[in-house]
Order: C-alpha cells, then sequence, then structure tokens
C-alpha cells in the first residue's frame, strides 16, 4: 500500500549514530562504577530516550546517576559526533525520492531536538528537514516502546496513524510503531531482523526502503 506520511527514527536511520553513543554511553556508566559493555548498551539502551538510562540503573542498582549526568552525555556524544557522524549509507537518496515524488515524511526520535539538529549539522543532512518536522521524546514525556510520539507526529503532521509507516532500526522503536498502529519497516543495520519483531519488513540496504515505500520510479 502507499502512505501518506513516513516517519524516520533518526538515531542509525538517519545519521549513523549508534555505534557512536553506545560506545560513549558503555564507556561512561562503566566509569560511573555500572559495568557495561558496548553490546550490553545496545540490548538495554538502543532507541530509548535517556530516561531509561536513569531507571534501569536506578532498579538494578538501588543508586541514582550523577545530577549532571545528561549533560556530560550530551556533551561527550555531541563532541564524538562533530568527529565521526556521518548519514547513513543511501539515504539522501530515499529522502530525494520522497521529496521528488511529494510524499510527506518527518522524523520521530527519543533524543533530544539539541541532539538531533547537532547531528544532522555534523552529518550534512540538516537540509532535507525543515524545524516543523523535528519531534522528539522531549515533546511527549514518554519514549519509546510507548507509542505517544509516534502519535504525536501523525497528528502534528496532520494524517490518520493507519495511513503513517514509521522507518525504525531498534526493538523499542518497532514496538512502539506496531503500538501507534503503524506500519513499520525495520533497517537491520544494526540488529539482525529476529531481534525486530513486529515489522512489517525487514530491509538491510536503503535501496530496499526505496521499493518498500513505492518509489521506485525515482
Amino acid at each position: 500500500m502507499g502512505y501518506d506520511l513516513v516517519i524516520f527514527d533518526n538515531d542509525g536511520v538517519l545519521v549513523d549514530s549508534e555505534p557512536i553513543s553506545n560506545r560513549i554511553l558503555a564507556g561512561y556508566l562503566t566509569e560511573l562504577g555500572h559495568p557495561t559493555t558496548y553490546d550490553e548498551s545496545l540490548r538495554d539502551y538502543m532507541g530509548a530516550a535517556v530516561h531509561r538510562v536513569h531507571d534501569l540503573v536506578q532498579e538494578r542498582t538501588g543508586q541514582p546517576l550523577p545530577a549532571d549526568f545528561d549533560d556530560t552525555l550530551h556533551a561527550r556524544t555531541a563532541a564524538a559526533f562533530e568527529r565521526e557522524l556521518r548519514p547513513v549509507e543511501g539515504i539522501e537518496d530515499v529522502l530525494g525520492a520522497l521529496t521528488a515524488q511529494g510524499v510527506a515524511y518527518c522524523l520521530a526520535s527519543s533524543g533530544s531536538h539539541e541532539k538531533i539538529r547537532a547531528g544532522h549539522q555534523a552529518a550534512g543532512i540538516d537540509g532535507w528537514f525543515e524545524e516543523e518536522w523535528l519531534f522528539s521524546s522531549q515533546d511527549v514525556g514518554r519514549g519509546k516502546p510507548d507509542p505517544d510520539l509516534f502519535l504525536h507526529a501523525a497528528d502534528r503532521m496532520g494524517f490518520a496513524p493507519a495511513r503513517c509507516v514509521v522507518v525504525e532500526d531498534s526493538p523499542l522503536g518497532v514496538r512502539a510503531a506496531v503500538a501507534a498502529g503503524m506500519d513499520v519497516f525495520a533497517f537491520t543495520g544494526m540488529m539482525p531482523a529476529d531481534r525486530l519483531t513486529g515489522a512489517t519488513s525487514c530491509f538491510g540496504d536503503m535501496k530496499e526502503l526505496t521499493r518498500l515505500l513505492g518509489l521506485d520510479a525515482y
């Protein structure tokens, strides 16, 4: 079926930030006395808002993270993005095809607005997104796997959830999209398909996403 709105996750779908972010998060948690490997960070936090980190650490250890945890994590991540961040290969072709065919699209991310914009500028894709097309878990208070963020994005963009498709790469994001009543195409760049349970389709190359979205003619 065709869709009226394509909702993109950001990290790992538009920008190749998940390896960077999870490397830094795992290192910082370990530094604070909460030993965390890179793979454990992917398993527990990929696709989640930072409040999930606070919640899981408190639940597992009974200890709160430092008051400046979020600011320090953001500063370290932003510095690494400036040095290393790149667009996901092929994503600009997808955005170009959507634009050429007049299909609406937006972004719905667990990251903050500040992080989204900084990442887009570092990766050189900021020209593809108007400010009003950017939605963050900051806007709704509850991040993925709750459906609130995707429902908020659809509402603000003016489309019914059933006419939207989400492009995600994390189990939490897939769960949120399904809970919102939306189809979801899951990118297997970081997670194997068997971890992305509930996805409408899985794909491993952005050329496949072009086909799934019916944009082959571009």
